[in-house]
C-alpha cells in the first residue's frame, strides 16, 4: 500500500529583510507589503540581492506592460502566426472561432535546417512542417553504417522500454552488439499500447512531448522521423469545473522570448488568478529567478526536493489560490499526485525548462501508437547495427559468480517453452525500479545503489479510452483538468492522425483521484472506472456530452507505474554505473535531470551507454565518442546541441508565407 510520510518544513513567521536604499527600490518594496502576508517568504536577501531582483522586477513589469499596451490593441499580435484556430477564454467547448495572424515571425535555426516532409495520412498526402537538427555524417544518424558492429562486446539489457531501447541503440552505434530482452509481447515499456478487435489502439498513458525535451527532439532527428511529431498551438488550456463548459488559456505569444512569454500568458489570462494574486506570485519566484541569474539554477532546484511543492510555495510566500487554481493541474499532469504530494523540484525542473526556453512548453503528439511510430524505428536501427530485440523473453534470475560479478542471466523463452543462459560482456538493467527490486541478488542487498532503491517505489496510473457517438470537442490540444478524478485529456480524434475521425470523438483521459488516492481504483472494475469518468464529463461539459453514448471503452492499469516523486527522493536514485563491474542501470528513476519522463528515459540509456564505454572493461584500444545530448552537468559533460532546440512548426503553419526559410 503506498504511503507518504507528512514533510515537516519549519516556516519562520517573521517577514523577509529587504534592504532598498534606492527611493524608487525603497517605494516598490513599500507597494509589496500588503502581499507579505504570514506566508511571505522566508529567504533573507543583502542590499546588492535585494536592489537586484526589485530591479530585475520592475524591469520585467514595464517591458511585460509596454507587451500588453499594444497587445491591447490587436490581440492578433499574440497569436501564431499562421492560420489558427484559437478560441477566447470566455468562449464555451467545443465552438470554436478560426482567425489568421498577419504577423511575421523570423526564427533563428542557428545550426538547425527547417524541411518539408510529405506525409501519408490515410491515404492523402499532407505537407507538415517541422524541425530538423543538423546532424551531418554523425555515427548516430539513422543513414550512418556502424563500422565493424558488435566488434567491442555484448552487452545484455534487460527491458524494451524506451530505456532500454536508448540504451541499445546508442551503444549499437558505439561498436556493440546490444541483446535486449523483453517480457512482454509489445515494445515501449511505459508507452506501450494494443491494437483491440478493431484495429484501434490503446495506450498506457496520454505521453506528450515538450520542446524541453531536446534528447528525446535528438532521436527523432536521429531516425529520421521527425514528421511523426504534430505540434500544437503554444497554449496551455484549463479547464473551468466552476464554470461548466469553459475553458481558461494562457497563450504563449510567438513573438516574445521566454521568459516574458510565459509572463505575458500569466498576465493575458484573468479567470483563474487575479492582478494582486499575479504580482504576489510573480514577487515570490523572485529568488528563483535571482538562483538561475547566479549560475545557480539546477542545483537550487535539486535542493528544494526537500519539500513538498505546496510546502515550497506556502514558503516563498505565493497566494495558496496559485497551488488551488493552476499547479494542482500541473502537479497531477506532471506526477499524478496533489502538489501536497509531489517534491518541489519536479515542478521547479518544469518551470525551468519553460522559464528559460521559449519554447519549452509547446506540445506535440505522436501521430499513432509509440510502439509503432517511435519504438519500431530504435528495433530496426539497433538491428541494422547487428543488435538483437527478443520479445516475450523474461528474466528469471540474475546469476552471480564468485566475485559477485554477473555470469549470465536466465531467461525464459515463451514462445519455445524453454529457458536459456544468456552471457554477454555486461548487462544492463532496463527494468523499472518495482521489478528491480524483485530481481536483486541476494548477495547486493547489502551495496549502497541496491539498497536505497528501496526508497523508491511506482505510482499507480490509470489510462482511460472512451469512443463516442458524436463528436463533443474541437480542441486540437492537450486539456489540463482541475476536477477530482481527471488529470490531463485530449480528444485524439482531433489531435493524433491515427486517431482522425471528423464525426466521433475518442477522448483519452489519465484518470488520478486527487482526493481519495488512485491506488483505491486500480481494484475496481474497468465499468466503474469508465461510469465515474462519464460523470465527471458530464458535470464539467453538460451541453456537449449531452445525449454523447459511449460505444466501446478501453481502461489500462499500471499499479506501478513512473516512481513516486515525493519529497525527499532524490538521495535514492542510484546512477547508471554502480559497484558491480559489469553490471549497470537505465531508466527514468536514475539520476537525471529529467526525473520521471520520456525524456529522463532517453537520456538515461545515453547516459548509460556513456559510462559503459568509458568502462575499463571497454576503453582500451577505442576512442572516446561524443554522445550528442543535453546533460546538464552530469560528470561535467558539456552540452552538445542548444537547450533551445529550434522552432516548433505547429501543423497549421504555411512555411511559404514566412521569412528566413530556405
Amino acid at each position: 500500500r503506498l504511503h507518504l510520510s507528512p514533510s515537516l518544513c519549519n516556516l519562520s513567521p517573521q517577514p523577509p529583510t529587504l534592504a532598498c536604499p534606492h527611493p524608487t527600490l525603497s517605494s516598490l518594496s513599500k507597494m509589496m507589503q500588503p502581499f507579505n502576508s504570514r506566508r511571505s517568504p522566508r529567504v533573507f536577501l543583502g542590499r546588492g540581492t535585494s536592489a537586484l531582483a526589485l530591479l530585475a522586477a520592475s524591469a520585467v513589469i514595464s517591458v511585460v506592460g509596454l507587451t500588453i499596451m499594444s497587445g491591447a490593441k490587436n490581440t492578433e499580435s499574440l497569436s501564431l502566426s499562421a492560420r489558427t484556430t484559437v478560441y477566447t477564454p470566455s468562449l464555451s467547448f467545443p465552438k470554436l472561432q478560426s482567425r489568421t495572424s498577419s504577423e511575421k515571425i523570423a526564427f533563428s535555426p542557428r545550426s538547425f535546417k527547417e524541411w518539408q516532409p510529405t506525409v501519408h495520412r490515410r491515404g492523402t498526402e499532407q505537407q507538415r512542417g517541422t524541425p530538423v537538427t543538423s546532424v551531418g555524417s554523425s555515427i548516430f544518424s539513422a543513414d550512418t553504417p556502424v563500422a565493424n558492429p558488435g566488434d567491442r562486446g555484448t552487452i545484455a539489457v534487460i527491458g524494451a522500454g524506451l530505456a532500454g531501447l536508448s540504451t541499445a541503440k546508442y551503444l549499437s552505434e558505439l561498436g556493440f552488439k546490444p541483446v535486449v530482452v523483453e517480457a512482454r509481447e509489445v515494445l515501449g515499456g511505459k508507452v506501450a499500447a494494443w491494437q483491440d478487435e478493431d484495429g484501434d489502439w490503446y495506450e498506457t498513458g496520454l505521453h506528450i512531448f515538450f520542446g524541453a525535451y531536446p534528447n528525446m527532439l535528438q532521436l527523432f532527428t536521429e531516425l529520421g522521423i521527425q514528421e511523426r511529431l504534430q505540434w500544437k498551438e503554444h497554449t496551455m488550456i484549463f479547464a473551468l469545473p466552476e464554470k461548466p463548459g469553459q475553458f481558461s488559456r494562457f497563450d504563449f505569444p510567438s513573438n516574445v522570448p521566454a521568459p516574458l512569454n510565459g509572463i505575458v500568458a500569466i498576465l493575458l489570462n484573468t479567470q483563474l488568478l487575479s492582478w494582486a494574486e499575479k504580482i504576489q506570485f510573480a514577487y515570490a519566484l523572485l529568488p528563483v529567478i535571482w538562483e538561475e541569474v547566479r549560475g545557480n539554477g539546477q542545483k537550487y532546484v535539486e535542493e528544494m526536493d526537500k519539500y513538498s511543492f505546496s510546502e515550497y510555495m506556502e514558503m516563498l510566500g505565493a497566494p495558496k489560490r496559485v497551488v488551488d487554481e493552476v499547479f494542482i493541474a500541473m502537479s497531477k499532469a506532471l506526477a499524478f499526485v496533489k502538489p501536497e504530494d509531489l517534491s518541489a523540484t519536479v515542478v521547479l525542473t518544469a518551470l525551468n525548462r519553460f522559464l528559460k526556453e521559449t519554447e519549452g512548453s509547446k506540445m506535440a503528439f505522436l501521430d499513432g501508437a509509440p510502439p509503432e511510430r517511435l519504438c519500431k524505428p530504435m528495433v530496426e536501427r539497433i538491428e541494422a547495427n547487428g543488435g538483437e530485440v527478443r520479445m516475450r523473453n523474461p528474466l528469471r534470475e540474475i546469476v552471480l559468480d564468485d566475485k559477485g560479478n554477473v555470469a549470465h542471466l536466465k531467461i525464459a523463452d515463451l514462445d519455445n517453452q524453454k529457458t536459456y543462459d544468456l552471457k554477454a560482456d555486461a548487462y544492463v538493467s532496463a527494468m523499472p525500479v518495482d521489478i528491480l527490486k524483485k530481481f536483486v541478488p541476494e548477495q547486493w542487498k547489502g551495496k549502497d545503489e541496491f539498497a536505497k532503491l528501496d526508497g523508491l517505489e511506482g505510482i499507480p496510473v490509470i489510462n482511460v479510452h472512451v469512443w463516442l457517438d458524436k463528436k463533443v470537442c474541437d480542441v486540437d490540444q492537450l486539456m489540463f483538468s482541475r476536477s477530482k478524478l481527471l488529470s490531463v485529456y485530449a480528444d485524439m480524434s482531433n489531435t493524433c492522425a491515427e486517431y482522425e475521425d471528423k464525426d466521433k470523438s475518442m477522448l483519452e483521459l489519465v484518470f488520478a483521484d486527487h482526493v481519495e488516492g488512485t491506488e483505491k481504483w486500480i481494484g475496481k472494475s474497468d465499468q466503474d472506472i469508465v461510469d465515474a469518468t462519464m460523470s465527471e464529463l458530464q458535470s464539467l461539459f453538460p451541453e456537449q456530452m449531452k445525449d454523447a453514448k459511449v460505444l466501446k471503452s478501453h481502461v489500462v492499469k499500471t499499479p506501478r507505474s513512473v516512481y513516486w516523486s515525493k519529497p525527499n527522493r532524490q538521495q535514492f536514485r542510484p546512477s547508471q554505473k554502480t559497484s558491480v563491474e559489469n553490471f549497470f542501470l537505465a531508466g527514468d528513476f536514475t539520476m537525471q535531470r529529467y526525473l520521471a519522463s520520456m525524456e529522463g528515459a532517453i537520456l538515461s540509456g545515453k547516459q548509460v551507454a556513456e559510462e559503459i564505454q568509458t568502462s575499463p572493461l571497454f576503453s582500451a584500444g577505442y576512442p572516446k565518442v561524443e554522445i550528442p545530448g543535453v546533460y546538464g552537468g552530469w560528470k561535467d559533460k558539456k552540452d552538445t546541441f542548444p537547450d533551445n532546440f529550434g522552432p516548433k512548426v505547429d501543423k497549421y503553419n504555411d512555411k511559404s508565407s514566412r521569412p528566413g526559410y530556405a
